[in-house]
């Protein structure tokens, strides 16, 4: 049985059982367990700690030597629910005192919850509850700490914070275990912390730990700002009723949890998605604020420019896919909500999946996503295919599994909208590829992509303006040589925008679209730089010009695109892209596969001949000739990447030397048709009349006609690729030509 180490300890120790008990520790909770086992061998429970420390070669815990610090580091919840007590630490162990040793999963959360290797002393049960009592605050205190916290609030009637902040659907009775004597201080300070947040529009609520405390912060127009302090035990209070509202476990404080509320705040309906982790000291909890009637369309958000006309273009597809980037809080939601509403005018079935629902849209059905139900994304977008969707919403693609499905719905006649985290609008080219998308697919369905950011708007009651003749400041100087533009605005600060010189944010945005140049050079794999000069040179405004337009505009400053953007961001040149850069795509027939490697930087000088790459001894040996060495270097990194043996070799006159020396140690060669001096057709005359080359497979990378392909094929030409080399129909010719030449070594 669970507890039958207790009895074993006692017999081991030389004890005698009275016989006048009967003992069944089934089901006993532990404090019962070690009461019962003391009276049938009629021993104290000091002195059976000390038998069961002797049994299991623990020591007994000594109280007098508890430090205070120690407590610091495990929640008062946690040592009541657990029955343990932290006597000390020395920076590596804690000592804590326990009345079940064999308890591992206690001592695993100690060990996660603390960030010490936990330590037992063993102690009966009474002495541990004895110790928490005396080693912890009780409520009284953290009530008293609290009501002194709402106290020192300035302008507030906290007698009306109840009544303006109200829980729609609330449990009325505290989950087990919960006192309730002292909820009243605990809801009023949690409700005033709410109020205070969306009056001042908050965004997000922090709360958790800090520097000799903890603290209270509102992220504001994207900006964290310090609210209040308060002791660690009103924290814990304050986070526990919040884990209330959101329906969470109250008495699990080491794992992360996820949950929702919805409030009324004077008369007004708000829903709260709520966040905990763990932290050393207590849990962090973050609280997202959102207004259900808060979708907007373009005009309400203030989106103008080129950009806002790209972007309706791509809205005005009918399939494909269509992508909003961004970081965490950058408006990506905000503005794809724009756009539907847009869409919806009630002719066409849009659907979305979401995680959570953030803003309800009329005439729109949207699908939460609820993993414990085993609604994912990728499941619920199956499901909604058989649904005769024209537009479907997918919150965000996570996985390369809602990847393919997004992309089996964008070419089956949907369109589809959803969200990236990238930095800009081109690098969902690489993040897709990240996820396992092959090139050939991903520039296939892409209609376009637009990334933004929000920047903080100048306060219209105390901006400045900034005279030709005034002096700047150092920092408005940098800036102002940085971009060649003076500042027209300067944030000043006042008490309508709470001193910050700031109200309210506006977007700045770049949209690319897929244009047959654009997606040539996808397949091609161009590296992110050569596309966004390409793009740029295509008519695509980047976010740091838009951001400029605002400065110009008197909108926002210098300061703050520098805060948003970066102080490092800088217009790229364009150019004419005439080669694409190194990157290799994933096998077609594999599920995730590998990202692509890096690009090689340009070699100061070329060989005749490079060395065969190293690999394992069976992989099939590949000669690459060609005298374009960006071609070669593309094709030896896709080959490699799928671990064959490559050997280049820079023209036709190049590769008959190594073919002269070591033709028996190929097993295919790809040869490029239009070489100078000695082009593809004469290198393969000559292979095909020799015996030790007649029979090896060549493969033909041409950009020519039909009639020079045939003519290649009746020279004896196995095969030919065309340029733009596409990566995975090279991989799968390969792999076609091996298995009929070497069966044995096919891959």
């Amino acid at each position: 049985m669970a507890k039958d180490w207790l009895i074993e300890a006692a017999r081991k120790a030389g004890l005698v059982d009275t016989g006048h008990y009967r003992l069944d520790l089934e089901g006993l909770p532990m404090a019962d367990a070690w009461a019962l086992v003391a009276k049938a061998f009629a021993v104290t429970q000091h002195e059976l700690a000390r038998q069961v420390a002797a049994f299991y070669q623990l020591s007994v815990a000594d109280f007098d030597t508890a430090e205070p610090r120690a407590a610091r580091l495990v929640p008062e919840r946690f040592a009541r629910r657990h029955e343990i007590f932290p006597l000390r630490e020395d920076g590596r162990t804690l000592v804590v005192a326990t009345c079940d040793p064999t308890d591992l999963d206690t001592e695993h959360s100690l060990a996660f919850a603390s960030g010490l290797a936990p330590v037992f002393a063993i102690a009966s049960p009474e002495k541990i509850r004895e110790a928490i009592q005396g080693g912890y605050p009780d409520s009284q205190p953290a009530s008293l700490i609290m009501e002194n916290l709402l106290s020192s609030v300035d302008g507030q009637h906290i007698d009306v914070v109840l009544d303006e902040v109200r829980v729609l659907s609330e449990e009325e009775q505290n989950p087990k275990g919960e006192t309730q004597h002292d909820d009243a201080p605990v809801i009023k300070l949690a409700n005033l912390i709410i109020l205070e947040a969306i009056n001042r529009r908050a965004s997000d609520i922090h709360i958790g730990p800090g520097p000799g405390g903890a603290a209270v912060r509102f992220r504001i127009d994207g900006v964290l700002q310090d609210y209040m302090q308060m002791p660690i035990p009103a924290l814990n209070r304050v986070v526990s009723r919040i884990k209330i509202l959101g329906k969470l476990d109250i008495t699990d404080r080491l794992r992360p949890q996820d949950g929702r509320a919805r409030i009324t705040v004077k008369d007004m309906a708000y829903d709260l998605r709520i966040s905990t982790v763990p932290t050393r000291e207590s849990e962090n909890a973050v609280i997202r604020i959102l207004d259900p009637r808060g979708s907007k369309r373009f005009s309400d958000l203030e989106f103008r420019g080129p950009e806002l006309e790209s972007f309706r273009k791509l809205l005005s597809h009918r399939s494909g896919i269509v992508i909003v980037t961004g970081p965490t809080g950058s408006g990506k939601t905000t503005t794809l909500y724009a756009g539907i509403r847009e869409l919806a005018t009630g002719d066409v079935n849009i659907m979305t999946v979401e995680d959570p629902v953030e803003y309800e849209l009329p005439g729109v059905t949207q699908i939460q996503v609820e993993t414990d139900r085993d609604v994912t994304f990728a499941g619920a977008l199956r499901a909604i295919l058989r649904q005769d969707p024209d537009v479907i919403f997918v919150g965000e693609i996570r996985d390369l599994e809602t990847a393919q499905v997004a992309v089996q719905a964008s070419t089956t006649g949907h369109l589809v909208l959803t969200t990236l985290h990238t930095n800009s609008a081109l690098s969902i080219i690489s993040r897709l590829a990240d996820l396992g998308l092959d090139l050939f697919t991903i520039e296939s369905v892409i209609r376009g992509a637009l990334a933004q950011r929000l920047v903080r708007r100048l306060c219209v009651h105390c901006a400045q303006t900034v005279g030709e003749d005034e002096e700047l400041k150092p920092e408005e100087t940098q800036l102002a040589e940085r971009y060649s533009m003076r500042p027209v605005k300067r944030a000043i600060g006042c008490d309508k925008c709470l001193l910050t010189g700031y109200h309210g944010r506006l977007p700045v945005a770049e949209v690319f679209t897929m244009d047959y140049q654009m997606a040539q050079l996808i397949a091609k794999g161009a590296n992110p730089m050569d596309l966004e000069r390409a793009a740029i040179q295509n008519g695509m405004r980047t976010m740091l010009r838009a951001a400029l337009d605002r400065v110009a505009a008197g909108e926002t400053t210098l300061e703050e695109v520098a805060r948003v953007l970066g102080q490092s961001s800088e217009e790229v040149t364009p150019f004419v892209v005439e080669a694409p850069a190194l990157a290799a795509a994933p096998a077609p027939e594999a599920a995730p596969a590998p990202a692509a490697p890096a690009a090689r930087p340009e070699r100061p000088a070329e060989p005749e001949e490079t060395l065969p790459s190293e690999g394992p001894l069976e992989a099939p040996h590949i000669l690459v000739v060609d005298d374009d060495p960006m071609t070669r270097r593309f094709v030896r990194a896709l080959l490699e990447h799928h671990e064959y043996r490559v050997t280049e070799a820079r023209n036709g006159t190049a590769a008959l030397e190594l073919l002269k020396t070591e033709g028996g140690n190929y097993s295919l060669i790809l040869l490029d048709l239009n070489m100078p001096k000695l082009g593809g057709p004469e290198v393969l005359s000559v292979l095909r009349s020799d015996g030790a080359t007649s029979r090896l497979p060549v493969v033909v990378l041409t950009a020519a006609n039909g009639t020079s392909e045939v003519s290649l094929l009746n020279q004896g030409a196995d095969d030919f690729v065309s340029k733009p080399i596409v990566p995975d129909r090279l991989i799968a010719r390969v792999r076609a030509y091996l298995r009929r030449a070497e069966p044995s070594r096919g891959r």
